[in-house]
């Protein structure tokens, strides 16, 4: 059985991190559409040109686009038979969620790595003096926190059935901890 999680949380909260950690453990191929959008830019193609205005201001890429660039993984994926699809920082919006499981398949496990506005703005501030990254500003951070704020609920709400929150604010191998288990209950092999 082939197992996809969706990971959800601010931007900041960790799920980087603690995708790796899963990556590590359980052998899933890690989609990371922050990644995806990134790479696109970094090809240097009109549509990466067009991405790159968008993530500059803070504001989110259209939904067709990156679902379509994490089902060519997907697919690539299944053909590799991988054993699972960890699907990182999306969906963004509830809209979102519901086209990836029209267009996709069903998610079995949404891993909700809740961490406070303030550690989050403090978190990014800090990554921001190495990553080179155009959204790691103080003003696009805020943006970007409160966009998630937002958006989150209602897929949390939607997806209640089959959302695990997680509490993000303390030692990486504790968060771990509860992540592996939430897996663990989903992923019978």
């Amino acid at each position: 059985m082939t197992v996809t999680l969706w990971v959800v949380g601010g931007p900041g909260c960790g799920k980087g991190t603690q995708c790796e950690k899963i990556v590590a453990k359980y052998g899933f191929l890690h989609l990371s559409s922050g990644d995806l959008l990134r790479d696109e830019v970094a090809s240097g193609s009109p549509r990466g040109a067009q991405l790159q205005e968008l993530m500059s201001q803070g504001l989110f890429v259209p939904s067709d686009v990156v679902l379509g660039l994490i089902k060519e993984k997907i697919n690539k994926g299944k053909e590799d038979k991988v054993p699972g699809f960890l699907i990182d920082g999306y969906p963004r919006e509830l809209s979102q969620g519901l086209e990836f499981e029209k267009e996709i398949g069903p998610v079995d496990l949404v891993l909700f790595f809740d961490v406070a506005n303030e550690t989050l703005t403090k978190r990014l501030l800090g990554r921001a003096a190495s990553s080179g990254r155009v959204d790691d500003n103080e003003e696009t951070i805020k943006k970007r926190i409160a966009v998630f704020n937002e958006k989150n609920g209602p897929i949390v709400e939607h997806y209640k059935d089959k959302v695990v929150k997680i509490n993000a604010e303390g030692a990486v191998e504790d968060i771990f901890a509860e992540a592996s288990k939430a897996i663990d209950a989903v992923n019978k092999v």
